[in-house]
């Protein structure tokens, strides 16, 4: 496992918008500084929910990696690639639904969930019950050891570590294991006979420190290849080898975006400001909000809580700024279109850098197409690795 390998993702389903940005992508940026992330334009799942209508999915994908771009997302820090470019991603999820019982995949909260939601589509297909597996596959095909989610998606990584488990509990016994493992031990040098004596009392006398020191000499080895670290491991606690690693879920904020109308920012609920909207439209888009329904009239006091323009201002605005807008409004002293404009000039700014960072590559679309070339075969490489273990184990041939 790369503990500190990220991988994460979104659907290129239509343009993104502010809840967008501050629930996942300003998010990316900070953990591009500090974590190997793979960033993944999740085609295949796009289609899962709209498969009858595939135009929307080539449409967005640049457009889509663009926004990434214009946030700040680099691609000289972190790996940007198109999900269905990467194979192995389709070969994985093959080789797993062979071995995932159907019940775990009926009992995920989510899939009862959304065909409620989207009862207006046909989603009675394997695709559709399948995804959390194909999410599986996404997430264990690059070893990834955490994936940035929030509390609704947490049960798809707690499926993701059963899958893992339940593969490597079938196929991660070698047929000499015990034999290479006894191999890999001679490679740690003098410790060796010490990280045996240590396995012995964890083993022998379930001793916890002696498994965290075993561990620690592990970690510590030089002359061990990934094969070997992984097959010690497994050795270590009388386990096969560790094929496919468990991820951890980084558990991230949800988005405190608000939409237009004071629910959450939602393309289905036509409440949005896209990530690179006009200024003009900024502001015509706020300005049209709707206020405290209390405010018939300019003189008027009204409720700042019970107004949308507020949820905005908690997002956007300073301590001085919310403590005029609290005076004017409970006062009358402000008209609402006057507690408007710091939000529309405070959205306009944060997005003013996006549109500098965009401008190079709307012009010249071919770099977007190098980035994403130059990521899918990063992403491929590593991919491919993965698989050739997971074929060798599955007798498929290495």
């Amino acid at each position: 496992m790369h503990a500190e390998r990220i991988l994460s993702g979104m659907r290129p389903t239509g343009s993104l918008h502010l809840g967008h940005y501050h629930g996942v992508i300003k998010n990316w940026v900070a953990l591009q500084h500090s974590h190997e992330c793979f960033f993944m334009v999740a085609d295949w799942h796009a289609l899962t929910t709209n498969f009858d209508d595939v135009s929307v999915i080539g449409r967005s994908i640049n457009e889509m990696v663009i926004d990434w771009l214009a946030s700040g997302v680099d691609p000289e820090k972190s790996t940007i690639f198109v999900q269905s470019r990467v194979p192995q991603h389709a070969e994985l999820h093959l080789a797993l639904s062979m071995v995932t019982p159907l019940s775990w995949l009926e009992r995920v909260p989510t899939y009862k969930d959304q065909l409620e939601k989207l009862s207006h589509k046909d989603l009675t297909t394997y695709g559709f019950l399948g995804y959390p597996l194909l999410q599986a596959a996404d997430i264990l095909v690059y070893k990834a050891g955490l994936v940035p989610v929030g509390e609704d998606q947490v049960p798809h990584i707690e499926l993701t570590r059963e899958v893992a488990r339940r593969f490597n509990h079938m196929f991660g016994r070698e047929p000499n294991f015990d034999e290479l493992a006894r191999a890999a031990v001679k490679k740690i040098g003098k410790a060796g006979r010490q990280f045996e004596a240590l396995r012995t009392a964890y083993l022998q006398g379930g001793d916890a420190e002696a498994l965290q020191e075993a561990r620690a000499i592990l970690a510590a080895s030089q002359n061990l290849g990934a094969a070997d670290r992984e097959r010690l491991t497994g050795w270590l606690e009388n386990k096969g080898k560790t094929i496919l690693p468990e991820c951890e879920a980084k558990l991230t904020a949800a988005s405190k975006m608000p939409g237009l109308d004071g629910q959450k920012m939602s393309k289905s609920y036509g409440n949005t400001i896209t990530m690179r909207e006009a200024p003009e439209a900024v502001s015509k888009k706020i300005r049209a909000m709707p206020t405290d329904p209390a405010r018939v009239r300019r003189t008027d006091p009204g409720t700042p809580e019970k107004c949308p323009v507020w949820q905005l201002h908690e997002v956007y605005s300073d301590g001085d700024t919310k403590a005029w807008v609290q005076a004017g409004c409970t006062s009358a002293g402000i008209g609402c279109l006057d507690c408007k404009q710091p939000v529309i000039d405070a959205v306009v700014r944060e997005q003013q850098p996006m549109f500098e960072r965009a401008e190079r590559y709307v012009s010249n679309p071919k770099l977007v197409a190098e980035i994403l070339a130059e990521g899918n075969a990063r992403a491929e490489k590593v991919a491919r690795e993965t698989m050739r273990d997971v074929r060798a184990a599955m007798g498929l041939g290495a």
